[in-house]
């Protein structure tokens, strides 16, 4: 294992280190501002849109992407520090067009949509004309085990007929969301479980769609993007609109959750590396009893143990890259669940830290923490649980550990 970074990785960190220190950092209060102001706190911020322009300009838009025809074409090992340095402001994502869940549907679109899906999709999303959102997850099920769905896609003749409750969409609140991709099951009883399910593509202004609420997270909305519930009632789109082929739901679902699951573990470390600079400064301003925190015990070994938990979270990350790079999501599915349990847990344990440290100003939005902190908790839960994560680990490890 190599992780010393190509010279293109190299320039590549310089130049995004460099725009986030120069455009996204100073603009944090100008984010803020605009959406408090804003009328309708569902439109797009500001601000947003203006960096997304020097973004464009500076070459540094869709860095997330493999295939070199839609940006630097990196490899997983290869993204994943940028990942890091954009994780580290929870909006600067979108800035570059690497956000989820534009992310992973962009990659599944590119990898299995047909060319007339890719012009009419994928082009939009990769200019960052258009967003999207992926509905998998429904409230009346156990969906840690995605076999369990229950939204019916039934073939009608020349189309499609979706029926269904999905909740946790992430991004549908948002307005420029014109795509949904939604897996459902096209064969129910089929004896194998993992090929009932497939994946369509519908039109968000799609009659027969209707969003319930907007979910809160611990009390935010998330307000532009926001995670809905939505019911799919008799909605019919093309029999074209299948996503690769009739039973690949499963198949492309872990296509898309591999990637994902790296994205998100780096973004979150990014998160903790903050916090950490934020407890490192607090430690220094601060003299309670006589003494700046920065000489008193507990808070210089949380410091410490802070950087060693954060290193060991982003080093398990970049061979779980590498390991995918090299042999495929399939070969690589237990160092992923080994990071997906891992990084969160780390990143909740700093952020902690952290908010005690600030203490009264630690639990308000001065400093960002509360957002850190949700980020970090609510990624405990997607994209599969702690717990099954923790079984899948542990029944692999008895079937091939062992080998002291």
């Amino acid at each position: 294992m190599d992780f010393s970074d190509a010279e293109k990785v190299q320039a590549l960190r310089a130049r995004l280190g460099a725009f986030m220190e120069a455009e996204i950092t100073p603009n944090e209060p100008t984010y803020e501002a605009e959406r408090a102001q804003a009328a309708d706190r569902w439109q797009p911020v500001p601000v947003i849109e203006r960096l997304k322009e020097k973004a464009q300009a500076a070459g540094l838009w869709n860095l997330f992407s493999p295939n070199p025809a839609h940006g630097p074409g990196l490899a997983n090992h290869e993204y994943a520090p940028l990942a890091e340095i954009m994780g580290s402001v929870p909006w600067a994502s979108e800035v570059f067009n690497c956000s989820a869940p534009d992310t992973g549907n962009m990659e599944i679109l590119d990898r299995f949509g047909t060319a007339e899906q890719k012009e009419e999709w994928l082009g939009p999303l990769l200019a960052g004309k258009i967003r999207s959102c992926f509905a998998m997850t429904e409230p009346e099920i156990a969906s840690s085990d995605a076999t369990n769905i229950r939204a019916r896609i039934a073939r009608d003749g020349g189309s499609y007929v979706v029926d269904g409750r999905k909740w946790w969409t992430s991004g549908a609140g948002d307005p420029r969301c014109r795509l949904i991709i939604l897996m459902g099951k096209t064969a129910p009883d089929d004896p194998d479980k993992y090929r009932q399910q497939s994946m369509v593509l519908i039109p968000r202004e799609t009659p027969g769609i209707t969003v319930r609420r907007m979910l809160p997270v611990f009390g935010a909305d998330d307000a532009p993007h926001g995670h809905a519930e939505i019911t799919f009632e008799g909605v019919r789109v093309p029999a074209e609109n299948i996503l690769g082929d009739e039973g690949m739901g499963f198949e492309i679902a872990q296509a898309r959750l591999g990637p994902g699951r790296i994205h998100h573990c780096m973004r979150v470390i990014g998160l903790a590396e903050r916090a950490l600079a934020l407890m490192c400064r607090r430690a220094r301003e601060r003299a309670p009893f006589g003494r700046p925190l920065a000489e008193q015990g507990v808070s210089v070994e949380r410091i410490g143990e802070a950087r060693i938990m954060i290193d060991q979270a982003r080093l398990l990350v970049l061979h779980a890259a590498w390991k995918m790079d090299k042999a495929g999501a399939k070969e690589a599915r237990r160092e992923i669940a080994m990071i997906k349990v891992a990084a969160p847990a780390m990143a909740c344990r700093v952020i902690d830290w952290a908010i005690q440290m600030f203490g009264g100003a630690g639990v308000a939005d001065d400093f960002g923490l509360p957002e850190m902190w949700r980020i970090a908790r609510s990624l405990r839960i997607l994209d599969g649980p702690d717990e099954v994560h923790r079984h899948q680990i542990g029944r692999m490890e008895l079937r091939h550990g062992g080998r002291a």
